[in-house]
């Protein structure tokens, strides 16, 4: 595996963290208790190999390799044993739902009670969103860090859009105000749990539930390569492109 950065795994004491003149910290969530229904793989996808390693291995070679974070914490599924090994580089929280909402919404209790402060910061990633690089990572951060809401990667729409109905178009709807939501998704760990319980488990993203309780999140430019592999076919774009980037055989990151 190529080399990174190493995070410690222990999240340390939070105590003196409330006061405002100590910096809010960085950490990273990934939500990985999901079973790739959609994928039609042989269990959950984001463990389904892509260029010659677990899918999740390149989502956090990249996260491993941003040195402003604090800590990344995995949360998996109760009795998922896939990260029997120890990895310095990261932490596993059994605390998975059944709904990424809840998966979220518990590994943000996870992080605080390891000692994640109330006030800091927490970029949630789609495990299988294995794409993602650290300069993309350190694009959101750049821009959140002075933001009062947060924010998340999203890339402009590029096609026209239509409304269907009974397999027909309807309408055409306008397109230059959309945009494409991806991940990480940066926001105020007090801030995103309380809107996570506020809007239930009927989200699909953490902008959302801070729509839901009227903040406005920042739209960042991404890059359409960090899509999430959700169907059979993007596995073999996914793969494509790692294996461009030169990371057959190994989990790797690049810029």
């Amino acid at each position: 595996m190529t080399a990174t950065p190493s995070i410690t795994p222990s999240l340390p004491d939070a105590t003196n963290r409330a006061t405002q003149s100590v910096p809010a910290r960085l950490w990273a969530l990934i939500p990985c208790a999901g079973t790739g229904s959609r994928a039609a793989a042989n269990g959950p996808k984001q463990y389904q190999p892509v260029a010659g390693q677990p899918m999740v291995r390149h989502t956090l070679a990249a996260f491993a390799a941003v040195p402003r974070l604090a800590g990344i914490l995995v949360v998996v599924s109760a009795g998922d044993d896939f990260f029997d090994d120890e990895d310095a580089t990261f932490v596993i929280a059994s605390c998975g739902g059944s709904t990424r909402a809840a998966s979220v919404f518990n590994g943000l209790s996870a992080l605080l009670e390891r000692g994640a402060a109330p006030a800091d910061w927490v970029l949630v990633h789609d495990a299988a969103r294995c794409l993602i690089t650290p300069f993309q990572i350190d694009t959101l951060i750049d821009a959140c860090l002075t933001d009062t809401v947060g924010g998340l990667l999203a890339l402009k729409l590029p096609d026209t859009l239509k409304r269907e109905v009974a397999g027909r178009v309807a309408e055409t709807l306008q397109r230059d105000d959309k945009w494409l939501a991806q991940t990480p998704q940066m926001f105020r760990i007090a801030e995103l749990q309380q809107a996570l319980q506020a809007a239930g488990d009927a989200v699909t993203d953490e902008a959302s539930a801070l729509e839901f309780i009227g903040k406005a999140p920042l739209l960042v430019e991404g890059d359409a390569q960090n899509f999430k592999v959700t169907y059979p076919k993007d596995f073999a774009l996914a793969e494509a492109v790692l294996m461009a980037r030169g990371y057959g055989g190994q989990a790797g990151v690049a810029d």
